[in-house]
């Protein structure tokens, strides 16, 4: 299982099991619950940023190839530079 789906599982199960301790008035499961829920959502949101900054890099990588490219005329490292930066878009925007 990827760290997303793991992470998106685990913050479900755990607004689940929160929910349900506060419905049922049991503390301890609310409790453990919001724990489990909080840490799935910080593991997501760190997730995220590491995805973003790869993108981020990859997106200046590109242009960098790019603009090695056109100055020495080497299609395939223009070809190459282009992908890169797509590549770091799709990163960036995940």
């Amino acid at each position: 299982m990827t760290d997303r789906l793991q992470n998106t599982a685990n913050s479900t199960i755990g607004g689940l099991k929160q929910s349900l301790g506060n419905a049922t008035g049991n503390s301890d499961l609310a409790a453990t619950g919001a724990a489990q829920k909080a840490r799935a959502d910080t593991a997501q949101q760190a997730a995220d940023a590491k995805t973003h900054a790869e993108g981020l890099s990859n997106k200046i990588k590109g242009q960098a190839q790019q603009a090695a490219g056109s100055v020495t005329n080497d299609h395939s490292l223009q070809a190459q530079g282009h992908a890169n930066q797509a590549k770091g878009n799709v990163q960036r925007n995940v």
